[in-house]
């Protein structure tokens, strides 16, 4: 006779089934009969304690995103429930997978305002792939492996299981069975040929094609299925945010990084190509601008495994619904060898502009306070471009993109569509984690490091090796160059009175320096990648420092900002 277990119990055996060997997680009422059984798995399962419920969120993000694997959280009913939405918003905006666990109360007391009740499932029906009710012990294996399969496959996301405090307590026989088919759920469409064909056609004939790589390339490892096509058609290569690191930043097929502080040449281009090859991208508004003027003289291809996102924002030509890797397996086979010389130089000179108007200015400044694009730029030649950069949001986040140079693939993690303050820190803690032997290098403002501070707590607790650098500049920086472009400069809450960082990072035993002078940044860099532990390098940035160049909110794409007075393209 099988030997009944607890469903507690029965949750972190389906866990450890599942291959989950590290959780993220905060205890409490509602959730105590699973951490009561946990504390006898814990050779097996190694629990992070955060500071807050939203930092296991965010640090189960960079654990997914570095490693390729499902990240978990565990925490307990009412307000922790409701402190995890923003990271189950941001992972469904990111495709990010990630499993949540929420305690909830007995079955009995649902819909009677229980002490700490509230409606998970309700409100996190919206923002999840999946979000399920346990109210029996029995349903617990089920449910998990079900979360999992949901989560990770297909175009990945959070899911949320909510389970009852009797469901925790209640007794049940454990057989745990992966879950590997959902009726109606089709995480993997086969490839239509035809599609395939039609698209390799039109990339055959292509006089001006270019190539959008998006965080799908990332998502399924086609980094190598996509620059073999752009090497055998010669195409250019342009990456959103989320899909850096998808080609090497010295590839010479690739031209930049897309969006509103993207490269002058692959906005522009944009809207002078003749096909564009959308492949693992949604088209997001900081992509496009003004959708209206979108690449008037091109062909859109849209590659994605998630056909929702076909014709959405931009009208396709066609389309090639399936996984990027596999896609572009079908694809390379038909489509011929290439040469575009004539188009790959009509990126120069957008390349010279930008160069000499705005790397210069922001990387090499002739004097002056520091530039956030130095110190970055600094960073990253110190770390041989092989680091995982993990970004905050905001001036710090788009230069850190803008500056760091990418050698290696998922190297890259930031909250893209929901833009959440808040997200780096926690983020950083899991992205080491998941890639331990990596280094992982932290950009953040003073806001947003201000929004999770207390995770430097969890550093602290498990030692995690973590380089912060914190880009200073006593202001909620890109809502201040906004205030000045576009609103009289008129600084309405923006400036910010600071504590001393490094003394708080000191606190939780973390080491620390300021740098206030250029002199003095090459030997302070050194001194933080060289220290064997967790570094906070407190930097002294320029307030009017802005990140260009710069195509506003609505604008058509290739109406870009070089800086605060002139447009591409500019007078020589």
């Amino acid at each position: 006779m099988m030997e009944k277990i607890s469903g507690g119990d029965a949750l972190i055996r389906s866990l450890i089934c599942e291959g989950v060997d590290l959780v993220f997680g905060y205890p409490g009422g509602s959730i105590m009969p699973v951490y009561d059984r946990l504390y006898d798995y814990q050779d097996k399962l190694r629990h992070i304690l955060v500071r807050h419920e939203q930092g296991a969120t965010h640090a189960a993000q960079g654990y997914a995103r570095v490693s390729g694997r499902t990240g978990v959280v565990i925490v307990t009913s009412g307000p922790a429930a409701t402190n995890v939405v923003t990271g189950l918003s941001d992972a469904l905006m990111d495709s990010t997978p990630m499993v949540v666990i929420t305690g909830q109360v007995a079955t009995p007391f649902l819909g009677f305002d229980a002490f700490q009740e509230t409606d998970v499932v309700g409100i996190t029906q919206p923002i999840t792939k999946w979000s399920y009710q346990i109210r029996r012990a029995e349903d617990v294996a089920w449910a998990v492996a079900r979360a999992f399969y949901i989560a990770s496959t297909g175009r990945p996301g959070p899911v949320v299981l909510d389970i009852t405090k009797d469901a925790q307590v209640g007794l049940t026989d454990f057989q745990f069975k992966k879950c590997d088919y959902i009726r109606s759920y089709t995480p993997y469409p086969a490839i239509d040929m035809d599609d395939v064909e039609q698209v390799a056609e039109m990339i055959n004939s292509a006089e001006r094609p270019m190539i959008l790589s998006g965080h799908g390339v990332m998502i399924s490892g086609a980094e190598a299925e996509l620059a073999a096509l752009a090497e055998k058609a010669e195409i250019p290569v342009a990456a959103t945010l989320l899909g850096l690191s998808t080609i090497p930043s010295a590839h010479p097929l690739y031209k930049g990084m897309l969006g509103m502080h993207g490269n002058i040449g692959p906005n522009v281009n944009t809207n002078r190509a003749d096909l564009i090859i959308a492949v693992g991208m949604r088209f997001d508004d900081r992509i496009t601008g003004n959708v209206k003027a979108y690449a008037p003289q091109s062909r859109i291809v849209h590659i994605d495994i998630d056909a929702s996102e076909f014709d959405k924002n931009i009208a396709t030509h066609a389309t090639i619904h399936g996984d990027a890797k596999a896609a572009l397996q079908a694809l390379l086979p038909l489509v011929k060898e290439n040469t575009h010389r004539q188009w790959l130089a009509e990126f120069d000179e957008p390349a010279r502009v930008e160069y000499e108007k705005v790397v210069m200015r922001e990387v090499h400044p002739a004097e002056g306070r520091m530039t956030m694009g130095e110190v970055v730029n600094n960073v990253s030649k110190a770390t041989g471009h092989k680091a995982i950069v993990v970004t905050d949001v905001g001036q710090n986040q788009m230069f850190s993109a803008r500056y760091s140079r990418f050698t290696e693939p998922r190297s890259i993690v930031t909250s893209g569509g929901l833009g959440t303050m808040g997200f780096g820190l926690p983020a950083a803690i899991g992205a080491k984690m998941g890639a331990p032997e990596r280094t992982v290098v932290f950009y953040t403002g003073d806001g947003g490091l201000q929004m999770t501070i207390q995770e430097l707590g969890t550093i602290m607790e498990y030692g995690t090796d973590v380089k912060i650098v914190l880009l200073n500049n006593n202001f909620l920086g890109n809502v201040r160059q906004w205030q000045s472009l576009f609103f009289n400069d008129r600084f309405s809450q923006t400036p910010l009175l600071n504590p001393d960082f490094v003394m708080i990072a000191k606190a939780y035993g973390i080491a620390a320096e300021s740098v206030a002078t250029r002199e003095e940044l090459p030997g302070a860099i050194e001194r933080m990648l060289a220290h064997d532990g967790a570094y906070l390098l407190d930097v002294n940035i320029d307030e009017t420092d802005m990140i260009f160049p710069m195509t506003p909110a609505g604008a058509h794409v290739d109406h870009v900002m070089i800086n605060a007075t002139e447009t591409y393209p500019t007078d020589k």
